[in-house]
């Protein structure tokens, strides 16, 4: 298995070979930074942990960043962990989007944008009626 962490930048549309529009989202991957490998000996699992998305050192934690620099790493926003990872890499190594290739699919798995507690109109996208020329409610 595979696992990168990456952003959602927006969604497109492009035609396929036959001609067909299909629509298509568009995910900026990588740079991940490998902070640190599990193995079976040491930790009783293998594992990848992998950081997303550079940081400046003072907006994390004191904890997070003496794991970072254990490993001499760079400070990252997210940090993530994938079991039983198909690709050989050492700490310090910087991968990203080259691990696929053309016409691999993917499962993408996120987070949606939160909205609080809202109403029909944009939870559902109902749209309101006409507004005047003799509209009656």
């Amino acid at each position: 298995m595979i696992g990168l962490l990456g952003k959602k930048l927006g969604q497109s549309r492009v035609y396929d070979a036959r001609g067909v529009l299909v629509p298509v989202t568009i995910v900026q991957v990588g740079p991940n930074r490998v902070l640190q490998c599990k193995t079976q000996e040491s930790d009783g699992y293998n594992a990848v942990q992998l950081g997303f998305d550079d940081q400046k050192e003072q907006r994390v934690t004191k904890a997070v960043l003496g794991h970072i620099k254990k490993q001499n790493g760079v400070a990252v926003k997210r940090i993530r962990e994938f079991r039983d990872f198909s690709v050989a890499v050492k700490p310090g190594d910087v991968i990203g989007a080259s691990l696929f290739a053309p016409g691999d699919f993917v499962d993408a798995i996120g987070v949606t944008k939160g909205r609080g507690f809202e109403g029909v109109m944009k939870r559902h996208d109902f749209r309101g009626g006409d507004a005047s020329h003799g509209a009656k409610g």
